[in-house]
């Protein structure tokens, strides 16, 4: 599927029956089970005859030419035969990835509406603002709009080696890189280095941007970096890491898998190698 997203804030006038509807249960996505391990966003044609109970409702926009919807189910509704729920890690590899992303959109949006019912300055029941993403209090014009919290992540090379770390929550033998959030003030390049600092030690080169990757967990976009070790010897953060080391292609151990931008940033350090890692 290489059809392009447009994002929208208001609708059709027109109903559409092959509109895409993302319904989610809680933090699970409505899917029709087309095989293992393929899977099928529903349409409105799908659902409408479902009289789905539903608690909030966003357009999103057009994917190609068939519109979008988020729509969020009630917590005690239970899917049909032929239907499943997924969360979307578990949906990634299921569809396309302009798909996959989408769904991250609708899981967002969804929460924002959710969770900006009542204003956060007075409490006041907030509305929707005519033709934006908004919500805004009638009371004190407070508006709330969908937020992001950027986090950046970097890769480090020293010598044929790149640095990776275990936090806390992480498998044994699992490995990622150096990640965190972005501080109010910050520059990217500043908190890549603060990051790098606080959790290992080290002092690097001027960052490089890599890309960037929308996270909806719950709501962030990862900025991607590459660096070199400048200096200094792996000090641990206890509080963030459990351990952290310089790892050759020949011993890697194991690797975020093929969802995350980490694994690209990995990925693209094995190819300027000549090297291709299987997954894993």
């Amino acid at each position: 599927m290489d059809e392009q997203f447009l994002g929208g804030v208001d609708p059709p006038g027109e109903h559409e029956a092959e509109a895409l509807w993302f319904a989610f249960r809680g933090s699970e996505l409505l899917l029709i089970e087309t095989g293992v391990p393929a899977a099928a966003i529903p349409r409105a044609a799908d659902l409408l005859p479902l009289a789905l109970p539903e608690q909030r409702r966003q357009y999103l926009g057009r994917l190609g030419r068939v519109g979008s919807w988020a729509i969020e189910l009630a917590a005690t509704w239970q899917p049909p035969t032929g239907m499943t729920l997924v969360d979307l890690r578990g949906l990634h590899g299921r569809v396309p990835d302009v798909v996959w992303t989408l769904a991250g959109r609708a899981a967002q949006i969804l929460a924002w509406d959710r969770d900006h019912r009542f204003c956060g300055r007075c409490g006041t029941a907030t509305a929707p603002v005519p033709g934006e993403r908004a919500r805004r209090c009638p009371a004190c014009g407070l508006t709330a709009f969908p937020r992001l919290s950027p986090a950046i992540i970097v890769l480090i090379e020293r010598g044929d080696a790149i640095l990776l770390a275990r936090g806390h929550a992480f498998q044994p033998g699992r490995f990622g890189i150096i990640a965190g959030f972005v501080e109010p003030g910050e520059s990217l390049a500043d908190a890549v280095r603060r990051e790098v600092r606080e959790e290992v030690g080290l002092e690097i080169d001027e960052p490089r941007y890599f890309g960037s990757q929308p996270w909806p967990f719950p709501h962030g976009v990862m900025i991607g970096f590459t660096a070199h070790h400048a200096a200094g010897e792996i000090v641990l953060d206890p509080a963030e890491l459990a351990e952290a080391g310089w790892y050759t292609l020949d011993a890697l151990p194991t690797i975020p898998g093929k969802l995350s931008i980490a694994r690209r940033l990995i990925d693209a350090w094995a190819a300027r190698h000549g090297r291709e890692i299987a997954d894993r």
